[in-house]
């Protein structure tokens, strides 16, 4: 019993966290599925960490008018501050890393298309409530390569995306690098690693699962469960 309370307040902690980081277009399939520009170096943007939904802390939310789209993700969180650390520096890197954890980068893709076209901020299609489920924080000891694991995602059952991170073009010391030359990453920061091809929509009614499995064997604790239900906020999609 302490231990899992122990655990449950380490991923509670998550909301403390100063910022969420997201690396976009880092897996070339999903790029070419969405039919978006290849990046010559890591291309990142911010998630408010208002958007964490933590495990068993209820469903994911659809706004009205939005198309709800989900991308599984490896997340790291760090122990430590990072700032200006060269792109070789993979003891570095790695000595920051204090869990990993899963994620779902909950997508409104109406309004990021909507966004993409005119040249607008990503924030509120990445922003709502309830839009980064995350599971249990994972020891480092479980993953000893986190660019060799294989994370998926099921809806209803069925699988949607199933991929290795060994597809990653950019691997976590490049990215903690190019993220630390303009943000100062500090203890408990997130950062979503990117997502594989086979992203799509979910409605009300759906509900998500997704883990982690090393050598084929599922981590208990990377598991996500998580429903999709509708808004009854005011908010209602309306284009820019």
């Amino acid at each position: 019993m302490n231990v899992f309370r122990r655990g449950m307040a380490s991923v509670a902690s998550l909301k403390q966290a100063g910022k969420v980081v997201c690396i976009g277009r880092n897996y070339a399939d999903h790029i070419t599925e969405l039919n978006s520009a290849r990046p010559k170096q890591p291309f990142f943007f911010l998630k408010p960490t208002s958007s964490l939904l933590l495990p068993g802390a209820g469903p994911v939310i659809r706004p009205k008018g939005v198309d709800l789209h989900y991308e599984v993700e490896l997340a790291l969180i760090l122990g430590k501050q990072v700032k200006d650390l060269a792109a070789d520096d993979e003891k570095g890197a790695f000595d920051a890393i204090e869990h990993y954890a899963l994620s779902i980068d909950m997508t409104a893709r109406n309004i990021q298309n909507e966004a993409k076209k005119k040249g607008l901020p990503w924030s509120i299609a990445k922003g709502f409530d309830t839009f980064l489920p995350i599971s249990n924080l994972i020891e480092k000891s479980a993953i000893p390569n986190p660019h060799s694991i294989d994370i998926y995602l099921t809806v209803n059952g069925q699988v949607h995306q199933s991929d290795s991170t060994e597809l990653m073009l950019f691997q976590i010391p490049r990215m903690l690098s190019d993220i630390s030359k303009v943000f100062t990453l500090e203890k408990g920061d997130i950062i979503l690693t990117g997502t594989p091809k086979g992203v799509g929509p979910v409605v009300p009614g759906d509900i998500m699962r997704a883990g982690i499995k090393v050598n084929g064997k599922e981590l208990e604790e990377s598991k996500i469960e998580v429903a999709v239900e509708e808004s009854t906020s005011s908010y209602e999609y309306a284009e820019t």
